[in-house]
C-alpha cells in the first residue's frame, strides 16, 4: 500500500520593502567598515616581505664580511652574494657557492639599493633599502624607502 502525501497550504509570507532596504543598509554599513580594512593588506604584505628580504640580504652582508673582512663596496654592489666580484678591494675569500642564490626585487619589481659608506644606517656602515611602492627616493606611507636603518 503506498502512502499518500498531502500538500498543505502554507501560508508565504514575504519580505516587506522596508525589511529589504534596512538589510542592503546593514550590508552597505559593514561593507564600508570592512573593505577599507582588507584593501590596505595587500600593502602591508609588500611592506613586510621588503624587510624580511632586507634582513635575508643583511644577513648575506654579514657572512660576506666575516670570510672577507670587509663588506662588498657600492660599484660591486649586491651582484658581489651571488657571483664573484671584480675590482678591488678583491674577494680573496669568497665562498665559491656565493652568499644567496639569486638577487631578489623588491616586491613592486624594483632592485634593492646599497650604498656603502651608507648615510642612514646606524654607524654609517651601509644603507640596504627597498624605494618602496612609488620606485622614487622619499615619499610616505606604503611609498615610503623601507631600508635597514628602520627594521625592528
Amino acid at each position: 500500500m503506498a502512502l499518500l502525501h498531502r500538500k498543505t497550504a502554507t501560508a508565504q509570507r514575504g519580505f516587506t520593502l522596508i525589511e529589504i532596504m534596512v538589510v542592503v543598509v546593514i550590508i552597505g554599513i559593514l561593507g564600508a567598515i570592512v573593505v577599507p580594512q582588507f584593501m590596505s593588506r595587500p600593502d602591508q604584505a609588500k611592506t613586510t616581505a621588503a624587510k624580511i628580504d632586507i634582513q635575508a640580504i643583511a644577513t648575506a652582508l654579514e657572512i660576506y664580511r666575516l670570510d672577507n673582512a670587509r663588506y662588498p663596496t657600492t660599484q660591486q654592489g649586491l651582484e658581489a652574494l651571488v657571483k664573484r666580484p671584480s675590482g678591488t678591494p678583491a674577494a680573496r675569500n669568497w665562498n665559491p657557492a656565493g652568499y644567496l642564490k639569486s638577487l631578489a626585487r623588491d616586491p613592486w619589481g624594483t632592485p634593492y639599493q646599497y650604498l656603502i659608506p651608507g648615510t642612514r644606517a646606524v654607524g654609517g656602515g651601509y644603507d640596504l633599502y627597498s624605494l618602496g611602492s612609488d620606485g622614487v627616493s622619499g615619499g610616505d606611507g606604503h611609498a615610503a624607502d623601507i631600508g635597514n636603518w628602520a627594521i625592528d
